[in-house]
């Protein structure tokens, strides 16, 4: 019995996942901000910010921060990106200075074709939500993230956040 307690660590090497390579670095961020979500609202708000990602972990892992002026109501903000080799996934995790002992739970997914799909089970002003990230049109210089809500489990979303990348 000890002996199946006592397992040795894998020497398999695991695999290294390049698909956030293009967000390392510093960005100026352009937000669309749905002003309510999950109301039926076609209001928007525009407002600029900036983020700074990182690898982490040896290369297992990013991570970046960002300031999120939010008008009258400005924040600091946090995605931390972990890869799963075994699995092929990354795991998304969001933190922010509004509720800094709060990590979100995490979308899961990862990159087809130049497209990043990532989802997720959260709540929203307590109903339950299913979450979906975008990570598109990457290049070398630019790139979109956008987030939705769902209240039907994905037959319908609601994009409520859209970030314009571009490379300072």
């Amino acid at each position: 019995m000890l002996n199946s307690l006592l397992t040795r660590p894998s020497t398999k090497t695991p695999a290294k996942s390049p698909d956030f390579d293009f967000l390392m670095g510093i960005w100026s961020v352009r937000h669309r901000y749905l002003l309510k979500r999950l109301a039926d609202c076609r209001e928007w708000i525009e407002f600029d910010g900036c983020c700074a990602a990182r690898n982490i972990l040896n290369g297992f892992g990013n991570m970046d921060e960002a300031d999120i002026n939010l008008p009258g109501s400005p924040y600091r903000g946090m995605s931390l990106r972990t890869w799963d080799s075994d699995a092929a996934k990354w795991s998304i995790y969001w933190l922010d200075s509004r509720r800094p002992g709060r990590i979100t739970p995490p979308v899961k997914g990862g990159f087809a074709k130049g497209i990043g799909t990532f989802y997720g089970d959260d709540e929203y002003e307590r109903r339950a939500i299913r979450v979906r990230f975008v990570w598109s049109r990457i290049t070398p210089t630019t790139a979109r993230w956008d987030q939705s809500f769902s209240l039907d489990a994905g037959a319908s979303w609601e994009t409520n956040w859209i970030m314009d990348f571009t490379r300072m």
